[in-house]
């Protein structure tokens, strides 16, 4: 593959492994710009193969760095419903592709991220502090992120309904998605979407990884907690309204 990607192409990949990098480690959604961006370089089909091993290493930063940061009582909730929501997801690939099932997500997170703008009910506050809208949430992420990619703000509506203080918001997205996005990768190999040729290409994009994941360390001890709570909402929105068309 690396043979046939131009100098362009390359260009391209290396911005969307900075992103991938950032995303992780400070502002969660940054990395919503690396999925056309490859597909700009490699064919789409093989941009979903692509990106995957370079989030994972992202994950490793992240994971690592923030692992005091993950709130585990949401993972645990969370991550049974994923790994359901995931084999659910490859069960549906040969009936539901990502053309059907993006926008109505899209639509979904936009109507969530509108109702928590003007400000959650009780009967919301109740919702979200109950056992089921966890499971739900966790579900709808691991189908999403294996039909579509969308589990991003999917999980950023979620942690943002739990009002989690920035380092901790990012330390439990981190681990969540580092299990998820290990879950993933037999299921892309399976389906031929992760290959040697990938994996080498891959390995030339992972130092701009490091770079934005480093520089998102040192982004996120300055930013303060409302500015990045607005820039995840407008990050989510931005992800949803890509969902959407």
């Amino acid at each position: 593959m690396e043979q046939t990607i131009s100098t362009a192409g390359w260009v391209m990949l290396a911005f969307c492994g900075v992103l991938a990098g950032l995303s992780k480690t400070a502002l969660p959604g940054a990395g919503i710009l690396a999925v056309p961006l490859a597909a700009m370089a490699v064919p789409a089909r093989a941009s979903v193969g692509l990106l995957l091993p370079l989030l994972i290493f992202a994950d490793l930063f992240s994971a690592a760095y923030y692992r005091r940061q993950a709130q585990w009582s949401c993972l645990v909730r969370l991550l049974p419903a994923a790994l359901v929501g995931i084999a659910a997801g490859f069960m549906l690939m040969k009936h539901l592709d990502d053309r059907r099932l993006a926008p109505l997500i899209g639509a979904i997170v936009l109507g969530m991220l509108a109702m928590k703008g003007r400000g959650f009910g009780a009967s919301a506050d109740a919702l979200k502090g109950h056992p089921i809208f966890a499971y739900g949430m966790g579900f709808a992420a691991g189908v999403t992120t294996l039909l579509a990619n969308a589990a991003g703000p999917v999980m950023t509506l979620y942690l943002l309904s739990m009002n989690l203080e920035k380092d901790k918001f990012v330390g439990t997205a981190a681990w969540f998605f580092f299990v998820v996005n290990w879950v993933k990768v037999p299921f892309l190999w399976h389906l031929g979407l992760i290959t040697p040729s990938s994996l080498l290409a891959d390995v030339y994009v992972f130092p701009a990884v490091a770079l934005g994941a480093v520089g998102g360390i040192i982004l996120l001890r300055h930013i303060p907690q409302r500015l990045f709570e607005i820039l995840t909402v407008v990050l989510a929105a931005a992800a949803a309204v890509k969902l959407l068309f």
